[in-house]
């Protein structure tokens, strides 16, 4: 939780593409919210909303709580779009199975509980 005086740590909660599974993206919505983030839960959204949702949403990081198969090119494609627009500052993080994924500040291994993904955002991004 945060204290007084403090920001918290904006979060978009995303899935991109079509594969994944909804209830992960909820739950780490709800367990990041319930340990004092401030989550945009934005579903299943195609890569380009994802980074319009953080620019709009003026996040501090973004979740992908399932990884498709295709991961590597998808995280990439997130990274490359973020930076298109001028967006440099947020910490992308990722659950999924153990992959070198480019642009990715932290793979958690599956089903990590949301209060440590919580504990490290607030590390890493300073909130």
């Amino acid at each position: 939780m945060t204290g007084p005086g403090e920001e918290r740590v904006r979060v978009v909660v995303a899935t991109p593409g079509d594969d994944g599974d909804d209830r992960a993206t909820a739950s780490l919505a709800r367990g990041l919210r319930d340990a004092g983030m401030e989550v945009v839960h934005a579903g299943r959204i195609p890569a380009d909303a994802v980074a319009d949702t953080v620019v709009q949403e003026d996040a501090d990081a973004v979740g992908l709580p399932v990884l498709p198969a295709d991961a590597p090119e998808l995280v990439a494609r997130l990274a490359a779009l973020l930076a298109d627009r001028g967006v440099d500052d947020v910490t992308v993080f990722a659950c999924g199975p153990d992959a070198d994924l480019p642009g990715l500040a932290r793979l958690f291994p599956p089903g990590s509980p949301p209060a440590e993904i919580a504990d490290w955002l607030r590390g890493h991004v300073g909130g």
